[in-house]
C-alpha cells in the first residue's frame, strides 16, 4: 500500500499588468512542471491595467490544491486588492502573501513547491529570492 502525497502548495501572482502575470506563471510553470497550480491574476476584466479583487479571489480558489497557496503581487495596491480578496473567502487561513519579488520569487516558490515543500517552506523561497546576487 502506497501512501498518497498530499498536493503541492498552489502559487497566485497578482500584477497590474496582465501580460506580467500570465508571463511570470508561464515561467514559473515551466519550471515547476504541471503538479504546481499556478493562476495569474493580472489586469482587469477589460484588459486595463490594474488589480481586482474578485479575480484574485476566483484564482486563490482555483490555485489551491489542499495545501494552500503562495500570493506574488507587483505593486503596494496589489496587496490591497489581495488583503479585500481574502475579505471575501470564507476561509482564508491557508494563504500566505509574499514580500518576495513577483518574477524570482515565484519562479523559486514554483520550484519549492514541485519538491512537496510545505506552504511556509515555498514561503520562505518566494522571499529568499529578494536576496538574490544579480551580477
Amino acid at each position: 500500500m502506497t501512501a498518497e502525497r498530499p498536493a503541492n502548495v498552489g502559487l497566485v501572482v497578482v500584477s497590474h499588468s496582465s501580460r506580467i502575470a500570465d508571463g511570470t506563471a508561464e515561467l514559473a510553470g515551466q519550471m515547476a512542471g504541471p503538479d504546481v497550480r499556478i493562476v495569474a491574476a493580472g489586469g482587469m476584466a477589460d484588459g486595463a491595467i490594474g488589480t481586482d479583487a474578485a479575480r484574485i479571489a476566483e484564482a486563490l480558489v482555483a490555485a489551491d490544491a489542499g495545501s494552500g497557496v503562495v500570493v506574488l503581487a507587483d505593486l503596494g495596491s496589489a496587496i490591497l486588492s489581495t488583503r479585500t480578496a481574502l475579505d471575501l473567502l470564507d476561509n482564508p487561513e491557508g494563504i500566505r502573501l509574499s514580500r518576495g519579488p513577483i518574477v524570482e520569487g515565484a519562479v523559486m516558490a514554483a520550484v519549492q513547491s514541485s519538491t512537496g515543500s510545505s506552504l511556509d517552506e515555498v514561503l520562505e523561497a518566494a522571499e529568499a529570492a529578494a536576496s538574490l546576487p544579480k551580477g
